[in-house]
Order: C-alpha cells, then structure tokens, then sequence
C-alpha cells in the first residue's frame, strides 16, 4: 500500500505545483510559462503579473503561436472551486506540452499576497493570514 500512496503523491506533484512554488521558481528565473486560462473579464480584473492569457477555449488554435511547444507550462483559472485549470491543462497536454497545473488558482496567488495586475496597474492586496504566514510568504512547508 504505500507504495500506491507513493506513486499517486508523486504523480501529483510530477502535474501540480501551488502558488508558492510557482513564485519561487520565477525568482530563481526557470524556464516556463505561466498562462491564465480565464476569460477576458477575468484578465482584466486582475491577473498574476507577468503571465500570458489565453483562455482554454483557444488553447489549441493559439498556443503554439504564443508559446514554443518546448517550453514547459504552468495553467492557472479562478481558484479551487473552479476546474478550469484542469481543463486548460488537458489542452494543453494534448498539443503535447509538457504543463503542470497551479492548485489554489488566481485566489489562492492573490490571497498570498503575490503580484497582481489588473489593466489599471498593480491590485495591492493584503496577505491573508489563513492562507500564509503574515511576516512572509514563505510557509516552510
């Protein structure tokens, strides 16, 4: 039994990464592309700086024009309750990227106290306390 357990944790990590991850490994500049799969409502509110939009529907007709197929991918949506990022990720998957998917989503970045962007310029947001500790973003986990 453990390891199945171990093999299904791996797995999960081999395809998901969290928003902590994701900013660290923008800090230690890896190679890869962070994509917001929301629509343009979404984008314009607010997105995580420095990520591409290309919302899952046209995933298969534009990625490759915006995105070498060599480039490993990150795919966030809304947030947890929201399987977007599933989905972007299958399509993704399926033009033969190699993709991970963001768990927590645009919520649980913003949450976090990460940079955001919305079309007017920077959204400053305030860390939450239930989601990372308040003196850093740094969770030590």
């Amino acid at each position: 039994m453990t390891s199945e357990a171990a093999r299904h944790f791996a797995a999960k990590l081999q395809f998901e990464t969290d928003p902590s991850d994701v900013k660290a490994a923008m800090d230690a500049g890896e190679r890869f592309v962070l994509v917001d799969s929301r629509g343009v409502a979404a984008w314009r509110q607010g997105r995580v700086a420095g990520a591409v939009h290309l919302p899952t529907a046209e995933i298969a007709d534009r990625a490759a024009e915006l995105i070498d197929p060599g480039t490993p991918v990150v795919v966030y949506c809304w947030g947890p309750g929201c399987n977007g990022s599933t989905r972007a990720a299958l399509a993704f998957s399926l033009q033969g990227y190699e993709v991970r998917e963001m768990i927590g989503g645009f919520e649980y970045w913003a949450r976090e106290g990460y940079p955001v962007v919305g079309d007017a310029g920077p959204v400053l947001r305030p860390i939450d306390e239930l989601t990372a500790p308040l003196g850093g973003i740094d969770c030590a986990c």
